[in-house]
């Protein structure tokens, strides 16, 4: 596939079918990055019949350019800095600490709005694949998978439609496999390679996660059904 996706369903879809591999296996959970890798994460944890639950890291933006990453943390604590950023735009201390103490509080209150009170989902000896509907910088999954570690999973796989080939290569060296259907050269931007990348919102990202985990629940119920 070489056109843009429709959408971050169809995104979905077409990432899944590179992850076969893993359909059925015991104990597998996918982790959508919010707010839009859930979406795409809920088509392949639904066509790997796995888990899904998120796991939220936070973009510590360039000040007056907050698109532009310098960074991220994820929501045990855990900050990945980009030093090229940094060091590029000459980047303080106190401003690098400023922006992770804005970031915390935006982290905890979509922690508590995604979770509802839920526990975070268990990681230890799982394989677990790490979604988003794309990586530039590849911060945010970054930050992800070194602070996932920590809870010693059996295996990392980060799952993208698509990426920049050199953000690629690095995140490759991060986690035990990498899947990346599209490494555009040139790469601008993630939504450029989507007709439709409007914002994904809370509610949306709710939505899903409520829908999904009915979905997913039946789905066991009957599984435990059928084997007794």
């Amino acid at each position: 596939m070489s056109e843009p996706y429709k959408d971050r369903v169809q995104a979905g879809i077409v990432l899944a079918q590179n992850l076969t591999q893993y359909a059925s296996n015991a104990g597998l959970l996918v982790l959508g990055l919010p707010r839009g890798g859930v979406v795409v994460a809920a088509e392949v944890a639904a066509a790997l019949h796995a888990e899904l639950n998120v796991f939220i890291v936070r973009k510590l933006g360039v000040p007056y350019q907050p698109e532009l990453a310098m960074g991220a943390v994820a929501e045990d604590g855990i900050v990945f800095l980009n030093d090229s950023v940094v060091d590029y735009f000459g980047l303080s201390k106190e401003t690098i600490d400023d922006a992770v103490k804005q970031e915390v509080i935006e982290l905890k209150r979509r922690v508590e709005l995604y979770r509802r009170g839920r526990a975070a989902p268990k990681i230890r000896g799982r394989t677990v694949i790490v979604v988003d509907d794309g990586v530039a910088t590849g911060a945010t999954m970054k930050v992800a998978i070194r602070a996932l570690r920590k809870s010693e999973p059996q295996k990392i796989i980060v799952g993208v439609p698509v990426g920049a080939e050199s953000t690629c290569r690095e995140l490759n060296k991060e986690a035990d496999e990498l899947v990346c259907v599209l490494s555009p050269e040139p790469f601008t931007a993630v939504g450029s390679w989507y007709l439709h990348f409007e914002q994904t919102s809370d509610e949306e990202v709710c939505e899903v996660l409520e829908k999904y985990k009915s979905r997913y629940s039946a789905r066991e119920a009957g599984n435990n059904y059928e084997s007794k």
